[in-house]
């Protein structure tokens, strides 16, 4: 009784809050998007009003309703989609996101399904309430641990069963979740499966709330999309289209944060005393960073070129050691051609990047010791002897040297590292065997 009570003050203060930044907020907001156009496109959806015309074929059934945020989540939907529509091949489904760049990224993924794509309503109950009554999913599905109160609640009033997919929760989110542990604890008790990635993840929501009953761990779902996106007969054209040799070693630096260059460029000195041919190409996590980068790698004393100066789009052919990637989504592919591969985020306390993206290439990752939010990826590669910390820039030096002296150790290393992403397979088979088995509970 008493935990119901905290939960109903808790819900009522959100639901108050949130109501009324919408009234204050709305005004400024329809202003805003009037004047730059920004948030313009589709904003009623935003408000819960779903265009009819999207759920034209929503006579199909079951319905379902996947929400996807980031970059990862949107590939980790496209693996879900897929199993879906292997084992429940007349289900309607629909994804939503937030953002417009997310909107586009979605299309893009799921053009060749001809999915509907719409904006996620804002978390308050109206907007919650309109679009849910108006798609009216079987079955509402939320990826990595997205849990949005009001959303989640409208769900259950409607009868809508409630599963995460993929869940993860790293450990700062969880001690945020700790916080408010007696209101997120209510939250959980309205979700029907909780489909963790880890044991690790299983432990840490069920330690906020959710029932041991409605957890299972299931895998990275991730995990197949990129081991059926790595097409190694690629790498000749990556090669060529940076106007590489083949006997160049490439030093790949991807997702790198602020403080982390002037390192990378430290440890390329290192290796460039024995190795004078390495390419190295800086991959920033954040694109708009480039021009920063360019002045340090000017600093540093080397020349650089710019990722979209380069190739027979540009015109123009590669003169410099060092390139910089200024381009969105391709780093994937840049990992194909890389001999050394260094994980980004992790030489500084920002909690690392997924290792796991190169590692699928065959390519035996280096990392800092800041992999707080990527820790069972790391320990993965570690276990199976697919990656390494190194500590100082100087360390990774020494260690890539070590390797581009023994070739065929280098190449043995990455074949472990891609042995322990196929460890995992089939994992968005097993988080797409939830939804089916919470469908099959709704039937009579």
């Amino acid at each position: 009784m008493k935990r119901q009570v905290e939960f109903r003050f808790f819900y009522i203060l959100y639901s108050l809050l949130t109501t009324l930044l919408f009234i204050i907020i709305l005004p400024a907001l329809w202003l805003y998007t009037y004047i730059t156009g920004h948030y313009s496109r589709h904003f009623s959806e935003r408000l819960g009003f779903i265009p009819l015309h999207k759920l034209k074929d929503s006579s199909q059934a079951p319905r379902i309703w996947i929400h996807a945020v980031s970059l990862g989540e949107m590939k980790v939907a496209s693996s879900i989609v897929s199993a879906l529509q292997e084992i429940l091949p007349d289900s309607f489904i629909i994804i939503s996101t937030i953002t417009e760049h997310g909107r586009d990224m979605a299309k893009e993924i799921f053009k060749d399904q001809n999915l509907p794509i719409i904006y996620a309503p804002l978390d308050f109950c109206a907007s919650a309430y309109r679009s849910l009554s108006i798609v009216r999913p079987d079955v509402m599905v939320f990826l990595e641990t997205e849990i949005w109160p009001a959303w989640i609640l409208e769900a259950r009033r409607l009868g809508i069963k409630i599963a995460i997919l993929n869940g993860r929760i790293s450990l700062n989110s969880f001690k945020n979740y700790m916080k408010w542990r007696c209101f997120f604890r209510e939250i959980l008790c309205n979700i029907n499966c909780l489909s963790m990635i880890t044991e690790k993840d299983a432990s840490r929501i069920k330690a906020i709330g959710a029932k041991q009953n409605k957890i299972e761990v299931n895998g990275n779902a991730k995990f197949d999309l990129l081991i059926s996106s790595t097409d190694f007969r690629i790498k000749a054209e990556v090669r060529q289209n940076l106007m590489l040799n083949k006997s160049q070693p490439v030093f790949v630096a991807g997702s790198t944060r602020e403080g982390e260059e002037v390192l990378i460029l430290k440890a390329y000195k290192y290796i460039l005393k024995k190795f004078p041919d390495t390419i190295l190409i800086i991959a920033p996590r954040h694109i708009d960073r480039s021009t920063e980068i360019c002045t340090e790698v000017t600093r540093s004393g080397f020349r650089y070129q710019l990722r979209t100066d380069l190739g027979q789009e540009a015109g123009r052919h590669r003169t410099a050691q060092v390139i910089i990637l200024n381009t969105f989504g391709e780093l994937f592919r840049i990992y194909s051609i890389g001999t050394i591969i260094f994980c980004g985020g992790s030489l500084v306390p920002l909690g690392g990047q997924n290792p796991l993206e190169a590692a699928a290439w065959e390519k035996f990752v280096f990392f800092g010791p800041h992999m707080d939010n990527f820790s069972d990826e790391k320990i993965l590669l570690e276990e199976n002897g697919g990656g390494i910390e190194v500590l100082r820039p100087e360390l990774m030096a020494k260690k890539a040297i070590w390797f581009l002296d023994h070739p065929d150790q280098l190449k043995l290393a990455g074949k472990r590292a891609r042995q322990a992403v196929l460890l995992h397979k089939k994992a968005a088979k097993r988080h797409a065997q939830v939804i089916q088995r919470l469908l099959s509970s709704q039937r009579p």
